[in-house]
């Protein structure tokens, strides 16, 4: 799979930023060497960065995308390494404001064989004025006989009669391996907005081997504002 990548991209693109439009990083690493791709996307705009690594090698994914003026923003990070290191982060953050819709959707994958996988996935969302502010975190770290670490973190805050939503969801998946899941979802409502949060951890491991899963969801509610939250951890062994 990494030779593949290897021959279609054959090259190296980072730092790459645009406004109002889609920004996409690749980057490719053979034979124990280094990749790291950055993507950055201002406005109503989609942020997308890919990392590949083989051999023992380091792959590094980080994306961001930052929506303003009502605008959707959308990043997605995947990092993948052979029996080496594959980190993968994504960021999205989106304002909404006077009846307007701010969506935050953000997702990170990192997977290896026979190495360490760390996922990290945040979305952060406004409202205000009669806005909507939803925020989507997805985190996925996979590992085959090594170290599975995810975290997804989602906040959304509204007022003035808004409306917030936070869904933030993580799963690491390891055979013969150590997996860890974390999440946190929060989201605050003040002056009769509303505020709702959702949470899911699911961890996965092989017999005799760690699985670990902690999820934390968190609504606030004053000045007649409304909450409700709802929370899932999973624990598995195959």
């Amino acid at each position: 799979m990494f030779k593949y990548l290897a021959t279609v991209f054959g090259l190296v693109l980072t730092g790459t930023a645009a406004l109002a439009a889609e920004a996409n990083a690749v980057a490719v690493a053979t034979h124990g060497g280094s990749a790291r791709a950055s993507s950055v996307a201002v406005g109503n705009a989609r942020s997308d960065a890919y990392a590949g690594a083989t051999r023992g090698g380091r792959a590094s994914a980080e994306s961001s995308a930052y929506g303003n003026r009502n605008g959707l923003a959308t990043s997605a990070a995947v990092a993948l390494a052979d029996r080496g290191v594959a980190v993968s982060r994504s960021d999205a953050r989106a304002i909404g404001v006077y009846g307007g819709l701010a969506r935050a959707d953000s997702a990170s994958v990192a997977t290896t064989v026979g190495g360490v996988a760390v996922s990290d996935g945040r979305a952060v969302s406004v409202g205000r004025f009669g806005g909507v502010a939803e925020s989507v975190a997805h985190s996925t770290a996979a590992s085959r006989y090594g170290v599975a670490d995810s975290s997804a973190s989602a906040d959304s805050r509204s007022d003035f009669f808004s409306r917030a939503t936070a869904v933030s969801e993580s799963l690491a998946d390891t055979w013969g391996g150590r997996a860890s899941s974390r999440v946190h979802s929060g989201a605050s409502a003040i002056w009769g907005a509303g505020a709702h949060s959702e949470g899911l951890g699911v961890s996965v491991s092989g017999p005799m081997r760690s699985a670990r899963a902690t999820v934390v969801s968190e609504t606030i509610a004053s000045h007649f504002g409304r909450s409700s939250s709802r929370v899932s951890a999973i624990e598995l062994r195959r």
